[in-house]
Parts: structure tokens; sequence; C-alpha cells
């Protein structure tokens, strides 16, 4: 049986995703704060331009960009599916998108039984940059 990711993207996610990636000629990342912000939003960044460590959690991959959360949101959120949307409007974060009138959101489910017993790996931002 495969792994059940513990992130999705929807279509119109991965279309402002392809825009962003063609603006700014950078693979993309993503963070998921529980702070000020939009802190519900997850924000998105040139790969790099957000340094995470060992009070972040690597979820996967997300359309080929890494996709981090904080351990604190983590706890909160790590028995949910998270789907990486987006909406029209302007967000109030860093995130790259902004400008373009649209803003990242999370939509969440919470994953069965049998789903939970079967969840892909994380690990810390740290583990993560040394994997790299």
């Amino acid at each position: 049986m495969q792994s059940i990711k513990r992130v999705l993207i929807t279509k119109a996610a991965k279309e402002v995703i392809d825009i962003l990636q063609k603006r700014f000629n950078s693979e993309l990342m993503f963070h998921q704060s529980g702070g000020c912000c939009d802190g519900s939003s997850p924000m998105c960044f040139e790969k790099g331009d957000f340094k995470v460590g060992s009070q972040d959690i690597w979820l996967g991959e997300v359309y080929d960009c890494d996709f981090f959360i904080s351990a604190d949101q983590f706890e909160y959120w790590k028995h949910t599916q998270l789907t990486l949307d987006v909406v029209p409007g302007r967000g109030s974060s860093f995130s790259i998108e902004i400008p373009m009138g649209v803003r990242f959101m999370i939509r969440s489910k919470l994953f069965t039984s049998e789903e939970l017993e079967n969840l892909s790996p994380i690990m810390t931002g740290e583990e993560k940059l040394r994997e790299n």
C-alpha cells in the first residue's frame, strides 16, 4: 500500500505556482505557521528565502515544492490532510503571490484511522536541509 500524502494541491494552486516559477525563475517552497501575518495561510517563497530549522516540520513535496509547517502548528494539524488551494483576494503576509491579487490557503480533512497508520514520513527542517 502506498503511503498517504500529508499535503495535496488543487489545479488552481498548480496554475499559480507555474506563473510564479516563470516569473521568479526559481524553485518555490511553502511554510505554514500559526503566527501573525495571515498565519492561517501558507506562505510561498523562493526556495531558500525562508530559513527552516529544528522547529519546522517538512510534510513532503507538493507540485515539486517543499512544504513545511511550524512544529507548534503541526501539533494541532497532525491528524489532518492539507490541500493547498488559492483564492481571490490579498493576504497580509510576505508570500510572493500577494501582488497577483490571490492568496494561497489551506483546506483540511481529518485522516481516517486507516490513513493515520500509513502516513508519509516527516522530518524536521534541519533534517531536510542536511538531506539536500
